[in-house]
């Protein structure tokens, strides 16, 4: 099946554009709940993936090892805005694992964070490895490497152990073989993996729901996902609808975005009805679903917020208290021209 129409947004009485994508909903027996558009698309999961990316190295008592909190691990999870928060959250985590920045290889990009991105520019300075959104998720393959006594300078290397062992249980975890995952490079020099929609969401109701896994790899995914809601302003940054979803979810909700239109969330037990099993929902906008940024430098994106609250609201996973209090991001909004005046609509245009 093809990609199906989404999101669409309105100029006057007229439609002006139409984002198109598929969704798979998913629950963690392997039962496919709901579907739209085209369910077994293959689609890289980009940062969507970091939770299982810090998985073996939980499993492997990596947390103990170094004796990391839950806000470090939150961060090693994260797509962090590069605040000067993060920026120190992630020294902190350098100096208990016994690394420095010089041995990140993620890159450099500009800060999300408006205030970090105008105090550079203030100052003619140019970011670090440290801003780079994955620093964290580098930070613990670095960690993961250092615990195993193993080479440092290659932790990239897809032949790397560790990468290995990442490759394996994200293929574990989404019932994949692991010759029919797809490998690509990040954005941040990491590998990274396309599955199907549906296999996707599957590893991460898994992961929400590890009740057919072995005890240790449960553990490890327990502390994972509590550690991502418990502290969800570092997985992402405050205001921002990975850090809201999770903080209005309650203890319910984990959702970790990716780029290109990516979008994977996971429904605990309990989420739907007192005896619902974990769900996993995968979500991929097909134009990558380009970000803006507002006049105040505040960046988002107009369609994986609004199709993400469509889709849970349609599974009736949040309360009317809970979509108004992230009204904010849809999923049905007013469009504003430059002077404010009100000139269409944004709106989801699916039902599952």
């Amino acid at each position: 099946m093809p990609a199906a129409p989404l999101f669409e947004v309105t100029r006057g009485q007229i439609v002006e554009s139409v984002h198109y994508g598929s969704i798979a909903i998913v629950d963690s027996n392997g039962t496919m709940i709901a579907s739209h558009g085209d369910p077994q698309a293959v689609a890289f999961l980009r940062s969507s993936a970091k939770p299982f990316q810090a998985l073996p190295f939980v499993e492997r008592g990596g947390v103990e090892y170094f004796g990391l909190t839950p806000r470090e691990l939150s961060l090693s999870c994260a797509s962090h805005e590069g605040s000067d928060m993060h920026v120190r959250a992630v020294e902190e985590l350098q100096k208990k694992i016994g690394v420095e920045e010089r041995h990140l290889q993620c890159g450099i990009h500009m800060p999300s964070d408006s205030e970090a991105f105008r105090s550079l520019i203030k100052n003619g300075e140019l970011p670090t490895q440290n801003r780079n959104n994955c620093s964290g998720k580098h930070s613990a393959m670095l960690a993961h490497a250092k615990m195993r006594r193993l080479p440092l300078d290659t932790y990239l290397d897809i032949d790397h152990p560790i990468q290995q062992d990442i490759l394996a249980s994200f293929a574990e975890m989404c019932l994949v073989p692991l010759n029919e995952v797809q490998i690509g490079t990040d954005g941040c020099s990491a590998p990274n993996f396309a599955v199907p929609l549906y296999h996707a969401a599957l590893g991460m109701a898994r992961l929400c729901d590890p009740h057919a896994l072995p005890e240790a790899r449960a553990a490890a995914c327990g502390k994972i996902t509590s550690a991502m809601m418990a502290y969800p302003e570092m997985v992402s940054g405050y205001g921002d609808f990975d850090e809201q979803l999770m903080r209005v979810g309650d203890g319910r909700i984990v959702c970790k975005r990716g780029a290109e239109g990516y979008q994977i969330v996971g429904l605990m037990p309990g989420a739907l009805s007192p005896d619902s099993p974990g769900i996993g929902i995968a979500v991929k906008v097909s134009d990558g679903d380009a970000s803006r940024a507002s006049m105040d430098l505040e960046v988002s994106s107009r369609v994986r917020p609004a199709v993400t609250l469509e889709i849970l609201r349609q599974l009736g996973a949040l309360s009317p208290e809970q979509m108004q209090a992230l009204a904010g991001f849809g999923p049905v909004k007013p469009v504003q021209n430059h002077r404010g005046l009100v000139t269409g609509q944004s709106r989801p245009v699916f039902k599952l």
